[in-house]
């Protein structure tokens, strides 16, 4: 690269990286946030006894994991104005982000309360614990650990996922990167910096979740 290509990758670094810090990473935690409480609704839902119960939670997950993200964007963003619900973009973009949160995670913590032993349920009936305790005491400690890599995993994903918001202008980093490319023409430089910033972004989050893995290693019994 040129004296002035490398001009304009350090003088947009600052934006994009405050786009990352102001953006993208608050949008990412807080339909993060909110998808894993859907999500651990939906999957006791599916675990319930009652099959219409089952059954709505089932139907929710294929909606969710059967259409694109960028579709379910679009519906709430500007599909949902047509019928006289209008939203902000950056709440627009924690609704889409989150429901699509919901539908993907409920699967992985369903799974990783049925991979607890049917005894840890036993066991805690023997000694008077009713199914709510059991549950809240026994069986998601332990479920927790299963499910932690997949569903950091899933936050992962997601952080890269929120560049989708830019199509609905709501400024984090890959829409700082659009709007500096717009105005210089150096697409490839400044989209590539942007590439650069997720990765970092992901391999900082990758080593929280072996920090993490290892910590409830100690507390959680295999």
């Amino acid at each position: 690269m040129n004296q002035s290509a490398w001009d304009l990758f350090w003088s947009s670094l600052g934006p994009m990286v405050q786009g990352a810090i102001l953006g993208t990473i608050p949008l990412a935690l807080a339909s993060f946030a909110i998808g894993l409480t859907l999500a651990l609704g939906l999957a006791l839902m599916r675990l319930s006894r009652l099959g219409w119960v089952s059954g709505i939670a089932r139907v929710y997950i294929s909606i969710v994991r059967g259409t694109p993200l960028l579709v379910q964007l679009f519906v709430i963003f500007y599909g949902l104005p047509s019928v006289g619900i209008v939203i902000d973009p950056w709440p627009s973009a924690v609704i889409a982000f989150s429901l699509n949160v919901g539908g993907y995670a409920a699967e992985v913590i369903r799974a990783a309360i049925l991979s607890v032993p049917k005894g840890q349920w036993e066991a805690a009936y023997m000694i008077g614990m009713s199914h709510r305790r059991a549950l809240t005491r026994i069986i998601l400690p332990q479920a927790a650990r299963v499910s932690v890599p997949p569903l950091s995993n899933t936050f992962i994903s997601l952080v890269k996922d929120t560049s989708l918001a830019s199509v609905i202008l709501v400024t984090e980093l890959f829409r700082e990167a659009q709007q500096v490319a717009a105005f210089s023409s150096e697409f490839m430089l400044l989209y590539l910096e942007a590439a650069l910033i997720y990765w970092v972004i992901c391999l900082a989050l990758s080593s929280v979740q072996s920090v993490l893995e290892k910590r409830l290693d100690r507390y959680v019994a295999h």
